[in-house]
C-alpha cells in the first residue's frame, strides 16, 4: 500500500522533472520525447545510448541534460588511442611514501558523458562493463564504490560511418535505452538558428536540480506499484524476443528488469503512483531493440529491430484491469463508466 508520504514524493517528482525538462528543452528544441525519456533512464537508475549521424545535437542533449543537475559531471571524448585506464584510473608508485597511490579516472562522477564511444576499442570500450553494471571499480584487486546517483549518457555514431567500432553485445545490454536525435522540423531548425546563433545556451544553462533530490526522486521511482499482469506482460515481450524467426539474439532477463524499471519511471513522471501496460508498451522499442540482433536474411529483407519489436507489440495481448484488479489503490480502479486506462484527474504528464 503506497503512503501518503510516497504520494508527497510522488508529486515532488513531477515538480523536479518539470523543471529540469524545461531547462533541457531551452537548448534542445522540438525533442520533447527526447528529452522524457532522458528523464525516466535517469530516474530509473539507468544508463542512455543516443545514436544518431553527426551534427544533430547528441552531444548538446547529454550537456544540457548533466547541466541542469548540480552534481559531479566528466566527459570523455572516446578515440581509437584511448586507454581503459584513462576511464577507471591507475595506481602510481608514490615514491616519498614508498606505497602506491590510486588516481581516479573520468569514470568517478556522477554523470559521464561518454563522446563517440563507439571510436574506441572493444578493449577500451569493456572497461565500461563493471562500472555501468555494478557502479564500481576494481583496479589492482581493490574495489572503488561509484558516487550516487551515477549515468553514463553516450553518444555513439551509426556503424557505417569511417573509424567506428561496433559496440559488443555485453556492452549493449548494459544501456537501458537507446534514442535517435533525428533532424529537426523547419520550425525546430529556424528556432535553433535564433537561439544558437550568438552564443550557445549552455553557457547560461543554470542547474534546476540538486544531486540529492534526483536521489530521492530515484527512491520515490522506486515505490511505484507494478501488477503481476503488467509484470507478466512485460516477460511476454522480451519472451517473444527470444524465439522471433528474424532474430538470432534476443532480449535478456536484463532487459527485462530495465523495461519494468522505466517503466515505473514513466508512471511516476505521469503522476501515477502504479505502472500500466502502456506504459510498458512505450518504452519497448527504446528498451529492447538496440540489444536485439536482426538474422542475415532479415537484414536482407532490410527488417530493423524496431520493426520486429512494433510486430511483438501487436501480437501479444494487452492485458485489461479484469486480469488482475491490483493496478493501484480502490481510488485508482475503473470507475462506471470511465476508461480502463485513464489518467488520473490533477495529475500531469511531462
Amino acid at each position: 500500500m503506497t503512503t501518503y508520504d510516497d504520494r508527497a514524493s510522488l508529486t515532488d517528482l513531477t515538480t523536479t522533472a518539470e523543471r529540469v525538462r524545461r531547462s533541457v528543452e531551452g537548448v534542445i528544441e522540438g525533442k520533447p520525447e527526447v528529452v522524457r525519456l532522458s528523464l525516466t533512464v535517469l530516474l530509473a537508475e539507468g544508463h542512455l545510448l543516443i545514436e544518431d549521424v553527426p551534427g544533430v545535437g547528441k552531444t548538446m542533449l547529454a550537456k544540457a541534460l548533466a547541466r541542469s543537475i548540480d552534481c559531479s559531471v566528466r566527459r570523455i571524448q572516446f578515440t581509437p588511442d584511448l586507454l581503459p585506464s584513462d576511464i577507471t584510473g591507475v595506481s602510481i608508485y608514490d615514491q616519498q611514501r614508498r606505497d602506491f597511490e590510486f588516481k581516479p579516472g573520468a569514470i568517478f562522477a556522477q554523470i559521464v558523458i561518454g563522446d563517440e564511444i563507439n571510436r574506441a576499442s572493444p578493449k577500451t570500450q569493456s572497461a565500461l562493463l563493471e562500472s555501468m553494471e555494478e557502479r564500481q571499480v576494481t583496479i589492482d584487486g581493490q574495489t572503488y564504490e561509484l558516487p550516487h546517483p551515477f549515468m553514463v549518457v553516450a553518444t555513439q555514431n551509426p556503424v557505417e560511418m569511417e573509424g567506428t567500432y561496433p559496440l559488443p553485445e555485453a556492452q549493449r545490454d548494459r544501456f537501458m535505452a537507446r534514442v535517435s536525435m533525428g533532424y529537426p522540423t523547419p520550425e525546430a531548425e529556424l528556432q535553433m538558428l535564433d537561439v544558437h546563433g550568438a552564443v550557445s545556451p549552455l553557457d547560461d544553462l543554470q542547474p534546476v536540480a540538486h544531486a540529492h533530490d534526483i536521489v530521492k526522486l530515484i527512491d520515490a521511482v522506486r515505490t511505484v506499484h507494478v501488477a503481476e499482469s503488467v509484470r507478466r506482460y512485460a516477460v511476454e515481450l522480451v519472451a517473444a524476443t527470444r524465439n522471433h524467426p528474424d532474430l538470432r539474439l534476443g532480449a535478456s532477463p536484463r532487459a527485462t528488469l530495465h523495461l519494468l524499471r522505466a517503466a515505473k519511471a514513466s508512471a511516476a513522471l505521469s503522476g501515477r503512483e502504479y505502472a500500466l501496460p502502456d506504459d510498458v508498451q512505450s518504452l519497448a522499442a527504446p528498451v529492447l531493440a538496440h540489444r536485439l540482433l536482426p538474422t542475415a536474411q532479415a537484414q536482407l529483407n532490410r527488417r530493423t529491430a524496431e520493426q520486429v519489436v512494433l510486430e511483438i507489440l501487436q501480437r501479444i495481448p494487452v492485458p485489461t484491469s479484469g486480469t488482475d484488479s491490483s493496478y493501484g489503490t480502490a481510488a485508482h480502479r475503473q470507475m462506471p463508466g470511465g476508461p480502463v486506462y485513464g489518467q488520473r484527474p490533477g495529475t500531469r504528464r511531462l
